[in-house]
């Protein structure tokens, strides 16, 4: 009965700290309070030194894309984000670039961005708070579009070639479908 009882309480366990990572609980100072409609806010400076909130962006479509610079299907995708970025931009369509490179690579964050001619914010996790709340897998390019309504509406792992026509329809979808006021 005893090990019963263990292995019903690691079960317990184990969907509490699901409940707490998907609710925002493990993310820190910058890393999660939920929106409605489920996405967790956060706050990240961007390359310039700017706070960036996932909130001042409420209202819009909004692909959060979780990169690293030593990652080569990232380097990929990043010219078709950038593309997507300035297409669908006028229309309410936002990218918020995540780098999660820690500490020790960082510092090329900045030369890749200009290197690629990103003109959308790229932010810094180096203490990975945001990426521990959508990314938990740390899984190098992660795609997350929130749509309009402050909902999560797809997540993406990986890039693999012809993705962004995929993505480019979820974007459309999602630009085209009607808010209700909260």
């Amino acid at each position: 009965m005893s090990s019963s009882i263990t292995t019903w309480s690691r079960g317990l366990a184990a969907v509490l700290v699901a409940a707490a990572l998907s609710c925002g609980g493990a993310g820190g100072g910058s890393g999660g309070t939920a929106q409605r409609g489920g996405a967790s806010d956060f706050a990240l400076r961007d390359l310039s030194g700017r706070t960036v909130r996932l909130s001042d962006h409420r209202g819009k479509v909004v692909l959060i894309n979780f990169w690293a610079t030593w990652c080569v299907p990232c380097k990929v995708e990043l010219p078709h984000l950038e593309r997507l970025y300035k297409q669908f931009g006028p229309q309410g369509f936002v990218v918020l670039a995540i780098a999660m490179d820690g500490p020790e690579s960082s510092a090329n964050v900045d030369p890749q961005a200009r290197q690629y001619g990103l003109t959308f914010p790229v932010l810094l996790d180096e203490e990975t708070r945001v990426v521990a709340v959508y990314n938990p897998k740390r899984t190098a390019p992660f795609t997350v579009i929130v749509g309009r309504d402050g909902a999560v509406a797809k997540r993406r792992e990986g890039y693999h070639a012809g993705d962004e026509v995929k993505v480019e329809a979820d974007i459309k979808a999602l630009l085209a479908a009607r808010v209700d006021p909260p």
